[in-house]
């Protein structure tokens, strides 16, 4: 076998930590969000996620996110294939978001047998554990076969699930088409949701946020033993804390806990909290 230099791409959905980012030179392409007749770059730069979070419920209008340009997805993609044999790009669902075409017609300059593009069916650190795991083979083996099997694998054993403090913020964004639908009763009650293969499902109602998350932690237990566990809050670290410790040993050494990408917190709104979970089972 020769070793080969691949590397990965992704976008800012991810939620990857910065160091494992730095770690495995993983390229990262902002989505952005648009408000206040502005568009933020989703880079931690120009959008700073706590201030972002606090001003949200007072804007007013509702914000808007937005795939990257094609040129600007062009320029980092092709600047991650110099000096690569390969590029593998994993995106946010195609489903969700036009971020995944935007990738596709940034990488349209490349040699198809240069570049892999992945729809991950998936967001956040559901997203993130693809790429890192990906990027593990990369580092590790060089191999191509070998990094799309890794990729796969996390794929199949990960779960995202999450809980908006308050409805009007998935009602407002339209991207749900159950909440849209049923806003007069959802913003009484408080959904769970999981993202899988593209959808935002609901797969538990509750009246109060507290047994929401009593749920939600209910759920993420029953995919224990877990190799890597991300707790995500949109502002909410108490929330996060709150949950780590409840989950009390089966918490594993790999564990992320993020405030999440605004471009995700625009349609789940601030407070929310989520738990991605990536099941032992993935290693085989």
């Amino acid at each position: 076998m020769t070793f080969k230099t691949i590397r990965l791409v992704t976008d800012s959905t991810c939620d990857l930590p910065p160091d494992l980012i730095r770690k495995y030179q993983i390229a990262v392409i902002p989505a952005f969000v648009n408000y206040g007749g502005r568009s933020y770059a989703d880079d931690g730069v120009e959008l700073d996620r706590q201030t972002y979070y606090e001003q949200m419920p007072s804007m007013a209008s509702h914000p808007t996110t937005a795939a990257p340009s094609p040129g600007l997805t062009a320029s980092i993609i092709e600047r991650q294939a110099e000096g690569a044999d390969h590029v593998v790009m994993l995106t946010a669902p195609a489903r969700l978001s036009g971020i995944h075409n935007a990738f596709r017609l940034g990488a349209s300059n490349l040699p198809a047998e240069r570049v892999t593009l992945i729809d991950s069916g998936t967001l956040s650190m559901g997203l993130g554990f693809q790429v890192l795991a990906g990027a593990e083979a990369a580092a590790e083996t060089g191999e191509l076969s070998v990094v799309l099997d890794a990729i796969e694998r996390a794929r199949r054993h990960a779960r995202v699930f999450a809980v908006p403090e308050t409805m009007e913020y998935l009602r407002r964004s339209g991207r749900v088409g159950w909440a849209t639908a049923s806003a007069a009763a959802l913003l009484q009650i408080k959904p769970i949701v999981q993202v899988n293969e593209g959808e935002v499902e609901s797969v538990a109602r509750v009246r109060t946020f507290s047994k929401a998350v009593d749920k939600l932690i209910e759920l993420a237990q029953g995919q224990f033993p877990v190799a890597r566990l991300a707790i995500l809050h949109a502002n909410n670290p108490d929330g996060a804390a709150e949950i780590r410790s409840r989950l009390g040993s089966g918490v594993p050494a790999e564990t992320y806990v993020i405030n999440a990408t605004p471009v995700i917190g625009t349609h789940i709104g601030p407070k929310a909290l989520g738990i991605v979970t990536l099941n032992q089972g993935w290693r085989r």
